[in-house]
């Protein structure tokens, strides 16, 4: 069945329909990650965008149950050059194809996706129709009525209604042995040293195991829970997630999070970064076309090095508009926007990116929130005290 991508500007991208036959709208991106499109499709930091992977093939092993980020697939549509209809992998327990029929996610096959990161790169984000129903003039006309992304708050509707503990799978994986299909090679973690209170912007499964793996037992609220309701948990630290959409329109969040600052620890990803950043008083601006890939070079100025890093954010802090007491950290090497902050004098931290998983991390290298958990030991010896 054939199916058309058509971008606000006019632009026609005809392949065919693959997944779920539907019409939807959206901003489009692209991700230039080679692997990892069901973590990709899973995050919810893409929620309602519509996904071009340039990297060729997708598909190809399936859909493993483990690997998801969330509950269900956040993208609203997903643009390939090749939809491998055979996969390969012994933990898949279903093909892809499926797996979006299930979720009504639409696909086009056939897209020189390439050429559309391109052409996004010029011309910057766009609105866009994926059907297998319109012809061309109806879809183009239908990603020109489509919302923008600026000024949408897409936190509150994807957010857990509900507060709960973190359960999940936290182990580590130790040294891979050489036995198909063995899932009992983990290495035990440590109890629990610190309380952590999460607010819920978009969070990750993998963020929450890697919190827990750092020591933190982590409950997860709703993005517009009170600072005084958490404060009352007495935690020893507060996280604040990644999540979709502009910054901006949750203001009235950044409020409370001013309320926590100075009284508790708080490490902000991502979104979760840019709201702190709000909180602190600066403000934000949308990039041109996004950070959304897996080799995103970011210096930290700290010590010199330079990290390969993971991304996925549509929106950056505005340097200049940082308070004198807040140190730039982090850099982006490609366009220099802000990738890290640190407040001088209260416990308050964050960064816009996730390190690059490896097997294991120092204490004081920038993966699983060494840096946080300093942070929290600091603010417990007083270290903070004025």
């Amino acid at each position: 069945m054939k199916a058309i991508l058509a971008l606000e500007d006019g632009t026609i991208f005809e392949g065919s329909a693959f997944g779920a036959c539907s019409t939807i709208t959206g901003e489009v991106c692209f991700n230039t990650a080679v692997m990892g499109y069901q973590e990709i499709m899973t995050d919810p930091s893409y929620s309602g965008q519509i996904l071009a992977m340039t990297y060729p093939l997708i598909g190809n092993y399936g859909i493993c149950e483990g690997d998801c980020e969330s509950d269900r697939p956040q993208i609203s549509g997903l643009v390939v050059v090749e939809y491998a209809r055979l996969h390969s992998s012994w933990r898949a327990k279903m093909p892809m194809e499926d797996w979006m029929k299930k979720h009504n996610i639409p696909g086009i096959a056939g897209v020189d996706t390439r050429k559309l990161a391109t052409l996004l790169r010029n011309t910057g984000a766009q609105r866009a129709c994926l059907t297998s129903e319109l012809n061309a003039e109806e879809a183009v006309a239908a990603a020109r009525a489509a919302a923008p992304m600026l000024g949408c708050d897409k936190v509150s509707p994807i957010s857990t209604p509900t507060t709960y503990k973190w359960e999940g799978e936290s182990r580590d994986w130790k040294l891979p042995n050489k036995t198909a299909g063995d899932l009992t090679n983990y290495a035990d973690i440590a109890p629990a040293k610190y309380k952590a209170v999460a607010y819920d912007f978009g969070i990750k499964r993998s963020v929450l195991r890697a919190l827990r793996r750092d020591g933190f037992d982590v409950t997860v609220v709703n993005a517009h829970t009170p600072a005084a309701d958490v404060l009352a948990m007495e935690p020893d630290a507060v996280f604040l997630s990644s999540g979709p959409g502009d910054p901006a329109a949750l203001a009235s969040i950044a409020d409370e999070i001013k309320q926590l600052l100075g009284k508790v620890p708080v490490f902000g990803l991502s979104l979760g970064q840019q709201m702190l950043g709000m909180a602190l008083g600066a403000t934000t601006c949308k990039l041109k076309f996004g950070h959304h890939g897996c080799n995103t070079p970011v210096k930290d100025h700290k010590s010199g090095q330079v990290i390969i890093t993971t991304q996925n954010v549509d929106y950056a802090i505005v340097a200049d508009t940082l308070p004198a007491d807040v140190e730039i950290t982090h850099t982006n090497l490609n366009d220099g926007t802000v990738e890290g902050i640190c407040h001088k004098t209260i416990p308050a931290m964050g960064v816009q990116f996730h390190p690059a998983p490896v097997p294991t991390c120092a204490k004081d290298e920038p993966c699983f929130f060494g840096a946080f958990v300093q942070m929290v030991e600091d603010f417990k010896a007083g270290k903070y005290a004025n």
